[in-house]
């Protein structure tokens, strides 16, 4: 059985602290992984997305929030009893590397940064679109070049830079959704000054063909289009890596992940609903969060819903290039990518990590804007899959973790999945029934997205199995 790599912290490595290839090392502060954490959660998905789950489901997409948000909760919990147990920055591609072997860490590992790669590009395209509308003199491609620029330069620059950006990307989205609860929620119940909404009520959840006015399979088909907008609550699991107090920051983030759920994904959708009835064809035309605002009378609601929305961009690229180098960094660090990628600058920044992943991303926004019909719906659709891959690996990691960990240091069980193993084999089988209901799915693109990400996955999955045959005939042949 492979051990398992361990973060290399300033003072350890090849190198002393502050030399090139120091490793590591811890620049994110406490109020840096608090934010990220809170943040994290929150999409841009959860914006742009959000409209075509309620109008497939009317208000039973309370119902597929709650369904995906219940699934996350145990994967994260799984996750954090793993990485609470030993913080690494290769996080779940780390533990399934142990748990699994060493093909298991290698093929999620670079599922999950071809993931990333492409998202860089969409939220890039998303981004330059918003920046266009307001100052058209710059064109679309030149907006998406300066910002993967500049949040590239904030990546290179130190762990600590990108742990202030995103305190304050984070902080804007938070402040803004619990702003718009808050608003919301005062006008469903008429208590909102000044405002008199009169679509707004809770007769909306029930009115309008009822709480579930396209039946029950339609809840179904909501999890479908809402499931991929969770991805990058795992985010804090690697960066936990870089800060002071791994156990500590890897606990706290996981134990308050159901609140976050409940409040940002649950409380903004219900407020959505409930101030709209479901089948208002602003929301169809406007996105759900700017016809609720418009719905109060709120001036000039699409922009600063595009500002949120921009926000929200920004955080995702730039948590998008952080976590795709730091895999790309653990990888080289197992042998499993470049050792190149394995090497740090004096500041303790994984430089050709970052590089690789921008330019492979800078790949993708060319591809979106010559191909967007053949190449890039190509990327998009083969890494669609991945989120659920990622989170049916970290299930059979933390089934087989648990005994390893137990075994070797029991006393860093400080995190523990409730019910073990039954909510593990549950959630996992959750996960199988949801990539089998989205192979039966024609209108919205599942059976595409599954197949093509299968099809990927079976091409990384047969490089992990060659290159593990490999070493291990080298290992014979140099015991001869």
């Amino acid at each position: 059985m492979t051990s398992q790599p361990t973060l290399t912290k300033a003072g350890d490595g090849p190198g002393k602290p502050g030399e090139p290839g120091s490793g590591l090392q811890a620049g994110l502060k406490n109020r840096h992984l608090s934010m990220i954490a809170i943040g994290g959660v929150i999409g841009a998905g959860l914006f742009v997305g959000s409209s075509s789950g309620i109008a497939t489901a009317g208000p039973g997409i309370l119902l597929s929030y709650a369904l995906v948000g219940t699934l996350v909760v145990l994967v994260m919990r799984m996750l954090g009893e793993m990485s609470a147990a030993n913080p690494t920055s290769g996080s779940f591609s780390a533990h399934a590397d142990r748990a699994l072997g060493p093909w298991a860490g290698f093929s999620i590992g670079w599922l999950y940064w071809f993931f990333w790669v492409v998202v860089l590009a969409v939220e890039a395209t998303a981004g330059a679109k918003i920046l266009e509308g307001w100052i058209p003199a710059v064109p679309q491609w030149g907006w998406a070049l300066i910002v993967m620029v500049v949040l590239t330069a904030t990546n290179l620059a130190s762990v600590g830079s990108y742990g202030e950006f995103e305190f304050w990307f984070a902080g804007i989205k938070v402040v803004a959704i619990a702003a718009f609860i808050v608003v919301g929620g005062l006008a469903v119940f008429g208590l909102l000054p000044g405002v008199d909404s009169e679509q707004a009520g809770l007769a909306n959840l029930t009115e309008h063909g009822g709480f579930l006015p396209n039946g029950a399979g339609a809840i179904l088909t909501g999890v479908l289009l809402v499931v991929f907008s969770f991805m990058g609550s795992e985010i804090p699991t690697l960066a936990a890596g870089e800060s002071e107090d791994p156990q500590r920051a890897v606990t706290k983030a996981t134990n308050s992940i159901i609140w976050r759920i409940a409040v940002f994904y649950l409380g903004s959708i219900f407020v959505v609903v409930a101030l709209l009835p479901w089948d208002s064809q602003s929301i169809v035309d406007q996105g759900s969060y700017v016809a609720a605002l418009d719905s109060l009378g709120i001036a000039n609601a699409g922009q600063i819903m595009n500002f949120i929305v921009l926000t929200s961009v920004l955080s995702c690229l730039n948590s998008g290039l952080y976590t795709a180098s730091r895999m790309a960094f653990s990888l080289g660090e197992r042998g499993d990518a470049p050792k190149a990628f394995a090497r740090t600058t004096s500041r303790g920044v994984p430089r050709t990590a970052i590089l690789v992943s921008v330019v492979f991303g800078f790949v993708a926004v060319f591809f979106n804007y010559e191909f967007p019909d053949s190449v890039f719906l190509f990327l998009v659709n083969s890494s669609g899959a991945v989120a659920l891959f990622v989170w049916l690996v970290i299930c059979f990691s933390q089934l087989r973790m648990r005994r390893i960990i137990q075994a070797e240091a029991p006393e860093r069980l400080v995190v523990r999945m409730w019910l073990f193993p039954y909510l593990t084999w549950a959630a996992a089988a959750v996960i199988v029934f949801v990539l089998g209901y989205m192979l039966t799915d024609t209108e919205h693109n599942g059976r595409t997205t599954v197949l093509l990400s299968l099809l990927v996955a079976a091409l990384v999955l047969v490089v992990a199995v060659v290159k593990q045959r490999v070493a291990a005939r080298k290992a014979l042949a140099g015991t001869d």
